[in-house]
């Protein structure tokens, strides 16, 4: 109950509670709508979705600040493949949270002259920008960890194997199972890493369909979002499950 109670205060972790319950709603409406006699549930759902969803406006009102510290850090990353990625990544990341922050002074009424279409579009590029060079540095990085167990594996079995043992229709075989292999080995050992992985590949499914690249029905965004919502909270539930910055 401590542990709940530390994770609610955190406005992150707040956030990831009303993040879960929109794509919650999300998913259960899409489900129920095919349905006859479930019109008010899904009324309801669809109310609680968007009441949701304007209350996690307020929690995001200082995320700018954060995105722009974590830019700072990125910067001074070691390994210059993350330094980019992560850098380009938060900055498009701060762009994302002003226009988020404009939308909003338009969503309270304080001022009509912003063109809610227009910041809308700047805010799901750059949100997709976000996220689409996240995943390239995921993917930076599950190729190093595959690599040095490719590395390990065959010193190992160096002294072992026989090396006309194999044919080339064998090696050709076998070379998509090692890879996948591989990468559940790799992914397995560094759960932050998977966790990171998934959290982005779901998330990126959000501006791709409202771009028009990839067209989604509300129930894969909803289980998307679902997915990469649980991945958040337990990378703020267990700070050691979040991917760092080497």
């Amino acid at each position: 109950m401590d542990a709940f109670i530390r994770f609610t205060n955190q406005t992150q972790g707040r956030d990831r509670l009303f993040r879960a319950t929109q794509y919650t709603c999300m998913l259960l409406r899409y489900l129920l709508e095919p349905k006859a006699g479930k019109e008010k549930v899904v009324m309801k759902l669809k109310k609680l979705e968007s009441s949701v969803s304007t209350g996690r406006k307020w929690f995001r009102l200082g995320n700018v600040v954060h995105a722009v510290q974590s830019t700072e850090q990125s910067i001074h990353a070691t390994d210059p493949v993350p330094r980019l990625c992560l850098t380009l990544a938060n900055l498009n990341r701060v762009v994302y949270f002003i226009c988020d922050t404009i939308l909003w002074v338009r969503s309270v009424g304080l001022t009509m002259s912003i063109n809610k279409e227009k910041w809308q579009t700047w805010a799901t590029r750059h949100y997709y920008y976000f996220l689409l060079l996240s995943l390239v540095r995921d993917l930076y990085e599950i190729s190093l960890q595959m690599g040095r167990l490719a590395h390990d594996r065959a010193m190992r079995e160096k002294s072992s194997q026989n090396p006309f043992g194999y044919s080339l229709a064998d090696e050709e075989t076998e070379w998509l199972q090692s890879f996948l292999l591989l990468l559940f080995r790799s992914l397995k050992q560094h759960p932050p890493l998977l966790l990171d992985t998934v959290k982005n590949l779901c998330d990126i499914l959000i501006p791709l369909d409202q771009m028009g690249i990839y067209r989604s029905n509300p129930g894969i965004i909803g289980l998307g979002g679902l997915v990469s919502s649980v991945a958040g909270i337990i990378t703020v539930a267990y700070p050691q499950m979040k991917l760092k910055i080497l």
